[in-house]
């Protein structure tokens, strides 16, 4: 069979890439193949429309083995990875309830998210009571200042249960710019603290409890390259600051954590991990440390910047997406953020879908049965490439300055506050689209009712003066949310498409205009035709329409427009033409002053219908 196999192959003559581009070039027919079909990334390089073998010749990438230095295709030779959950501390004795509860369903990594004043030994020795820190992996984030004590307590408490402290693994989410990017509070003294914290560890040699949070970068609307240039960036300054104060590089290194937001650009974020790993590797190479510290450590949690509140089920479509992305690009572990995180406190329901996300991925999907399944991909391998070569540019960028300098100048926060700006017009003129937000929203929806809380668990902590400046915090769909719910309070406005004229483009403009108003939560009224202006602005009338949009094409607005104009004005109703047509500056002159089409800014133009119609 396998001799038969290659003789078929060898039937087929090889195909040359200049051959390839000959034949694109022909169907283009004129076009230039730079703007038709290369792809410009937000993240600062071209994609190709193909690839090919010789695409990745030259590639430092192409060769690289599973658990070989420099890792860029995983740290270990398998793709296993900690189904991990966080538990927000409200009560001990709850809490540890909960958390036996989910070990027993699926979940073999556990965090635990408390304040600052509820760490003590009682509270400790509570939420640790019957789970074996042996076999799972165990996470804690409290405020930094008291970082140390819970170690403390920590050590104390396992060493009074005769565990084998050098068998536990897991980490204690000690950030020391946390305080700046959440809060815009400095942290002066963090190599002090973060040296107390490596001594408060020593007995835990298996905890992680220096943390690099780019996640809150991603939560905030970096771009990909943003997060992982910063990260490095960030994980450079920590080593380069303790080791100067005297500490082994390699320690130093082993106690690293990473820990990454994952977003829907499904294969880039792919190309990210393998980056990081890649990168990672060569910075801890550079302080000659040994190749098991050059192993990076990351974790993975969903992004929240892009989940959405309305149609809310959709964020289940993205978390799969971006779990996807994290599992085949060979993470540690992963928290899939169940689909409800954006305005309450998940049910049980949403945490037991979230878990099962990943379960599938493992038991269904086999994804960790194998290692790195996007290497040799011509695709995957350039992306890794080009994102590692972006990355690493902001990398020396920022470490020529230093991580932390940089943040007390606000230099960090602002460019990602421009990259979120930047995503923030994308979405508000639909070139990034968020599914059911701006883009085919459910018409009928009604959220306001739902929403409990809109913000982050678990406090900073220590009240230092907050003088410089923070990261953003609002997500994507924030403005249009804001839109829909203000119509849901202020009541319905009804929008009546006029549709008359030639029937293919009357139906793609009304339903064109029925997802453009429908994004701020009118009431859409839709039509088969209609054979006269006239009939058309009378049922509209009978409808009690507040908005008229006329549907059609645009050789015939040139007579209808001004005829349907007049009767809304006659009978005080907002009009509104579909489209962009020639004789546009022939009907302004008229008085016609709305038109939508795919060029407007959805959520502008909502936001000026909003205050005509006197909503708030």
């Amino acid at each position: 069979m396998a001799n038969l196999k290659e003789k078929l192959f060898l039937d087929f003559p090889a195909t040359s890439t200049e051959e390839w581009m000959a034949k694109i070039t022909a169907d283009l027919k004129g076009a230039d193949f730079e703007k038709k079909l290369v792809w410009k990334t937000t993240e600062g390089f071209k994609v190709n429309p193909f690839y090919r073998s010789e695409n990745i010749q030259d590639l430092k990438t192409a060769d690289a083995l599973p658990g070989e230095f420099p890792y860029v295709r995983g740290t270990k030779k398998h793709n296993d990875w900690f189904v991990r959950q966080d538990i927000v501390v409200k009560d001990a004795k709850a809490a540890n309830a909960k958390a036996l509860d989910i070990l027993f369903k699926g979940v073999n990594s556990l965090g635990f998210i408390i304040e600052g004043e509820d760490v003590t030994a009682e509270n400790i020795a509570t939420l640790l009571d019957n789970i074996l820190p042996e076999a799972i992996e165990l996470n804690f984030s409290t405020c930094n200042c008291h970082t140390v004590k819970l170690l403390n307590i920590l050590v104390a408490y396992y060493k009074s249960k005769n565990v084998d402290l050098s068998t536990i693994a897991g980490s204690v989410n000690y950030d020391p710019f946390k305080s700046i990017l959440k809060k815009g509070a400095d942290n002066a003294g963090w190599v002090a603290q973060a040296q107390e914290v490596l001594a408060a560890a020593e007995a835990l040699p298996k905890f992680r409890v220096l943390n690099v949070n780019a996640v809150k970068l991603s939560n905030a609307g970096s771009y990909i390259y943003q997060e992982l240039g910063y990260a490095l960036a960030n994980g450079n300054e920590i080593l380069a600051k303790l080791t100067e104060a005297g500490l082994d590089a390699s320690a130093v290194a082993k106690r690293i954590k990473f820990n990454f937001g994952i977003g829907t650009n499904y294969f880039i974020e792919i190309a990210k991990f393998r980056a990081a790993r890649w990168l990672w590797a060569e910075i801890v190479n550079a302080y000659d440390a040994d190749h098991e510290a050059a192993k990076i450590n990351n974790h993975a949690e969903t992004t929240t910047f892009n989940k959405t509140v309305f149609d809310a089920h959709v964020n289940l479509l993205r978390t799969q997406t971006e779990a996807m992305s994290a599992t085949i690009a060979n993470v540690d572990s992963l928290t899939v953020l169940p689909f409800d995180v954006t305005y309450q406190e998940s049910d049980d329901i949403a945490e037991r879908i979230a878990r099962n996300q990943q379960l599938l991925l493992k038991e269904e999907c086999h994804f960790d049965r194998t290692t790195d399944p996007s290497a040799g991909s011509y695709y995957i391998e350039n992306l890794t490439d080009s994102i590692a070569d972006q990355a690493w540019k902001l990398f020396l960028a920022t470490d020529e300055k230093g991580f932390y300098e940089a943040l007390k100048a606000g230099e960090v926060q602002t460019a990602i506050k421009a990259a979120s700006d930047a995503r923030f017009g994308a979405v508000a003129t639909r070139r990034e689209i968020l599914l059911g937000t701006n883009q085919y929203p459910n018409f009928t929806e009604k959220a306001g009712g739902k929403i409990v809380l809109d913000g982050e668990n678990g406090g900073n902590g220590c009240n230092a003066p907050a003088d410089l400046l923070p990261l953003p915090t609002t997500r994507l769909a924030s403005a249009f949310e804001k839109l829909r719910l203000a119509t849901e309070k202020s009541g319905v406005p009804k929008v009546f498409m006029l549709t008359i004229g030639n029937l293919a483009m009357r139906l793609a403009r009304s339903q064109f205009s029925s997802n453009f108003f429908g994004c701020a939560g009118y009431k859409i009224i839709d039509n088969l035709g209609f054979d006269t202006v006239e009939e058309g602005v009378k049922a509209a009338l009978e409808k009690e329409a507040d908005i008229i949009v006329l549907c059609s094409s645009d050789d015939e607005y040139a007579t209808l427009a001004p005829e349907a104009y007049k009767l809304a004005e006659e009978n005080h109703k907002f009009f509104v033409v579909a489209g962009a047509p020639a004789c546009t500056d022939e009907l302004k002159a008229q008085g016609i002053e709305h038109f939508i089409n795919v060029r407007s800014n959805v959520l502008e133009t909502l936001r000026i219908f909003n205050a005509k119609l006197g909503i708030n």
